[in-house]
């Protein structure tokens, strides 16, 4: 009932809206106005971002937008974290069956689950907490600091403080203990070696000084969000000012590239330049020369060396990769040694030959040798053979001809052994002798088969007497077998009176001997013959 009333009222509140404004437009009605009691053109968006000309406003404002003010709900307050209203005495109907507050239920329970809840034994109530709900502003939604209390800061600077506590007192207690150790010593100690040690524990001294000290070389202080811009922090400059800069070396705008923003100028500033008088040639030179070189071969020689199974790893133990790439470079200059003396030894060394005649290195030869008019070789020279870019007398297996060179039965094959199967191994002549033996054997086995299979017998033509048929005249019946016949056919037919007489397994015989069918013939009802009732 109540939720068609409600619909009811929405429905007149929006009838009465459409006839106030029809009123208006009619100018029955008084007009809109807004906060500064002027009227509001309803013809005029009241979005728009910035005031038209036309509403005569004196100076630029926002009035006209649907809220230019802020909302005085917006908060900026939030959530009391941890903060109980009420905690009851005993359980209360509709309250957390585990703990039992009333701000949630037993599903959203943040405590652990008790073994019988407090619905059951009505104690340790847990009190209720605090809900709150806020409405936030645009700036509130999206304030990742909001909530924050800065209190809890104060936990991370007592850490830092007590961690830099424990170093002071660990350094002044190393301190002690070293100014004790040193007046024990015995007095009676060499000079000279006490003058030795006095000496390195200055230079200890000297190395020891406060790394703060050592490295404010060159501090570059810069401002933030001031005139003279840049960012806070100290910015050392490691570049000695005497140097030009690589961006000056060359002025030309097509010279080598530098990138700013990684301070590198990759290529030669100057190619043209002579070497001699260079002293920057670009930071691809210091890449391709001097140790960088020997360090960029070492890391590829410990990746193939790992990539092939080896345990190597250039970060982990480097004094091993470095000695296993020595020995590595030793055994290759050995091999390359051996390599070379290998192949001198085979095929001689023309370096140390005499010198060819000039006859020879001219090209000059007694042959002779006719050309045609068309400056084709007549007589005098063999053609060569025009060689193919594919691989030409390569023979695998043993083979001493290639694939394709024997033909038979509509297959290619191997004509040294005559084997029609791709990758097989080469036999030779025994091969090919085994294979004719075996065809051979084969072929008189099915000779011998097919000779000694028997030709099946033609059976003799029974001259049966088929059922309706008249007998033939040349019937010739044995009267034993008559007489068999026809006892069975009394006794088929006395089975077919009494059911019970017959037997539960029954074997039946399609062939029908002439004998049969006479019977058959004899014992069977004429209907059209007039002395059927006498018959027996």
């Amino acid at each position: 009932m109540a939720t068609a009333s409600a619909a009811f009222k929405s429905r007149e509140d929006h009838r009465k809206q459409v006839e106030l404004e029809e009123a208006r437009k009619a100018g029955l009605a008084p007009a809109e106005v807004d906060e500064d009691g002027k009227e509001i053109n309803p013809h005029i968006p009241q979005y728009m971002s910035s005031a038209p000309w036309y509403l005569n406003a004196e100076k630029p404002s926002l009035k006209h937008q649907r809220k230019w003010k802020s909302d005085p709900n917006y908060t900026k307050s939030w959530y009391d974290r941890g903060a109980k209203i009420f905690q009851a005495d005993k359980y209360r109907k509709g309250a957390c069956e585990n703990c039992g507050a009333m701000t949630h239920n037993v599903k959203s329970c943040m405590e652990r689950p008790r073994k019988i809840g407090a619905k059951w034994t009505n104690m340790h109530i847990a009190p209720d907490e605090k809900i709150e709900t806020f409405e936030l502003d645009y700036d509130g939604k999206r304030d990742r600091w909001n909530g924050f209390d800065p209190a809890t800061y104060a936990r991370v600077i007592e850490k830092y403080e007590q961690r830099d506590e424990a170093r002071r007192k660990y350094l002044k207690e190393q301190q002690l203990r070293k100014l004790e150790e040193k007046n024990n010593k015995q007095k009676g100690e060499n000079e000279v070696s006490d003058d030795d040690e006095d000496e390195d524990t200055l230079k200890d001294d000297e190395a020891k000084v406060d790394e703060s000290k050592q490295m404010d070389f060159a501090k570059v202080e810069k401002r933030v969000r001031t005139t003279g811009g840049g960012s806070t922090g100290t910015v050392r400059n490691l570049r000695i000012r005497e140097d030009i800069a690589k961006y000056l070396l060359n002025l030309d705008v097509n010279s080598a590239y530098y990138d700013p923003k990684t301070r590198s100028m990759r290529e030669d500033p100057l190619p043209d330049a002579d070497p001699n008088e260079k002293f920057y040639g670009g930071d691809n030179q210091y890449r391709i020369s001097g140790q960088a070189l020997e360090f960029k071969q070492l890391n590829v020689h410990a990746w193939e060396a790992f990539e092939k199974g080896q345990d190597i790893h250039l970060q982990a133990a480097p004094s091993q990769a470095e000695l296993l790439f020595k020995d590595f470079k030793i055994i290759k200059e050995k091999l390359k040694s051996q390599t070379k003396a290998a192949i001198m030894e085979k095929y001689g060394n023309a370096a140390t030959q005499e010198e060819l005649p000039k006859e020879l290195l001219l090209g000059q030869t007694e042959r002779q040798v006719e050309y045609d008019r068309a400056g084709r070789v007549i007589k005098g020279l063999e053609t060569s053979l025009p060689k193919s870019k594919y691989e030409e007398d390569v023979y695998i297996n043993n083979h001493t001809s290639v694939w394709g060179s024997w033909w038979k039965d509509h297959q290619w094959g191997y004509k040294c052994c005559k084997q029609t199967i791709r990758n097989s191994y080469c036999t030779g002549a025994a091969g090919i002798e085994a294979a004719e033996t075996a065809a051979d054997l084969m072929k008189a086995n099915i000779e011998h088969k097919a000779a000694s299979e028997d030709t099946p017998t033609q059976a003799e033509e029974k001259k049966l007497a088929a059922w309706g048929t008249d007998v033939p005249a040349d019937l010739v019946l044995d009267q034993k077998k008559l007489a068999d016949a026809l006892k069975k056919e009394d006794e088929r037919k006395r089975e077919e009176k009494d059911e019970r007489k017959r037997k539960y397994n029954v074997r039946w015989n399609d062939e029908v001997t002439p004998e049969e069918m006479e019977a058959y013939r004899m014992k069977r009802v004429h209907h059209d013959d007039p002395m059927k009732d006498f018959l027996h």
